[in-house]
């Protein structure tokens, strides 16, 4: 987890002081660290790509907001997406087609052609699904690139909501069709170009990840050697880990890098490599600032009552996850006792953190939620006629505006009430 500096004991963000941008964009209010952004990206980037051929393909689910799309973009990343929602957006923010790789699941006909229209890259999840896109392209399914999601049977993340990879798992082709429906694919006429799998979100071990790259070689080589087919590039996915608490260790992704290429390239004629990280790249780019409207001593429990709740940031209410907390205006002063940090939604679940040292609360002082570029924004919702929050970029001391807050009109926009109840 990083550590950030303080001045005048307020916490500093990308050279900005927290308490100037809480009062100029208000709160709760997300904010992006445009350097800690690049900076991840060229780490696991660089990390792969001095072994081999490698694709970055930023998992966009974690966050889609245009100006963190346009960022990496700039840094020649390409984009993992699951929707035609999220292809939109990432031709919104300058994508090429060709850049952009659709992993879907459960996905519909309509959504399939709307992807096909696109031009963007497939990999596919079910046998379903490939019967269904070679129906669509019709005799343009002849030479069509694609490649496969597979089921490895390994597991990894920090819950069992997030991992993926298992036996019995939704996402993927099961082991014991996987040969079949490679061998379908190439008799509808599809150009076989490469091999997914993923194990699961946020895992802080590499030997899941080594586990499912020696399953996807073992298939390669399979495929190679009793089908003719020669995959151009392996695709492990994403999940790795983020350090959420202060005794965490960082994932090593240099070591993670070393073993995956050796492997590939002793035990395979592939010589690309492609992987999904989205947590990885944007979760410590971000903190969440939200104010104390309320203090409470319920006895055994004190509050300390913000303005963000589980519709600004739901992680902890789902997952049960861990988010480091402090008084950003409070940065070098003792702790005191212990608060939970609450919100402003009417459930007992609107919890962010729960008992955690800080220092003597007042209201108006500004909370900092670490690690909120993962899953924050993009999960959050309009619970309760909450309007979702503003979104701001940093830059060496320069603050910019990238998303503006709703409005009560944004949240009614789109409801109709019917003539004959208007009467």
């Amino acid at each position: 987890m990083r550590d950030f500096e303080s001045e005048d004991g307020i916490m500093q963000f990308g050279g900005v002081s927290v308490t100037d941008l809480a009062n100029e964009f208000g709160t709760p209010v997300y904010v992006t660290d445009e350097q800690i952004l690049r900076h991840n990206y060229r780490k696991v980037y660089d990390a792969f790509s001095k072994f081999m051929d490698t694709d970055i393909y930023y998992a966009c689910k974690a966050n889609t907001n245009l100006a963190i799309l346009r960022i990496l973009n700039q840094e020649g990343s390409c984009v993992d997406t699951v929707s035609i929602g999220e292809i939109l957006t990432c031709l919104r923010a300058g994508f090429s087609p060709d850049k952009i790789m659709y992993t879907g699941v459960s996905v519909g006909t309509g959504e399939l052609e709307s992807v096909v229209k696109t031009g963007c890259k497939i990999n596919i999840d079910s046998e379903m699904e490939l019967e269904k896109l070679a129906e669509i392209l019709g005799p343009k399914t002849r030479g069509f690139p694609l490649s496969i999601r597979i089921t490895p049977g390994v597991v990894s993340g920090y819950d069992t909501k997030v991992m993926t990879g298992g036996k019995g798992s939704k996402f993927g082709i099961p082991m014991n069709r996987v040969l079949p429906v490679y061998i379908r694919a190439q008799e509808l006429g599809f150009s076989l170009k490469g091999i997914h799998a993923h194990t699961g979100s946020g895992g802080n071990s590499i030997d899941p990840f080594l586990d499912a790259v020696e399953v996807l070689i073992d298939i390669a080589n399979q495929l190679e050697e009793e089908l003719g087919i020669k995959l151009e590039f392996l695709n492990f996915g994403g999940g790795l880990g983020v350090p959420y608490k202060l005794q965490e260790e960082e994932f090593n992704v240099e070591n993670l890098a070393s073993s995956i290429s050796e492997m590939i390239l002793e035990e395979s004629s592939i010589r690309k490599v492609c992987l999904e990280p989205g947590r990885y790249i944007v979760c410590d780019s971000t903190i969440m600032l939200t104010k104390c409207n309320d203090i409470k001593d319920a006895g055994p429990k004190k509050y300390i009552g913000t303005d963000a709740g589980f519709n600004t940031l739901i992680r902890p209410t789902l997952y049960g996850a861990y988010h480091h907390v402090v008084l950003a205006n409070k940065f070098n002063k003792a702790c005191t006792a212990k608060y939970d940090v609450v919100g402003p939604i009417c459930e007992s679940g609107d919890c962010m953190a729960y008992d955690r040292a800080l220092p003597d609360p007042q209201v108006g002082d500004i909370v900092a939620v670490y690690n909120a570029g993962a899953y924050g924004f993009s999960m959050s919702s309009v619970y309760n006629s909450r309007p979702r929050c503003r979104e701001v970029l940093v830059n060496n001391g320069n603050a910019e505006l990238i998303r503006d807050s709703e409005t009560m009109e944004d949240i009614w926009k789109h409801q109709i009430i019917p003539e004959r109840l208007l009467k």
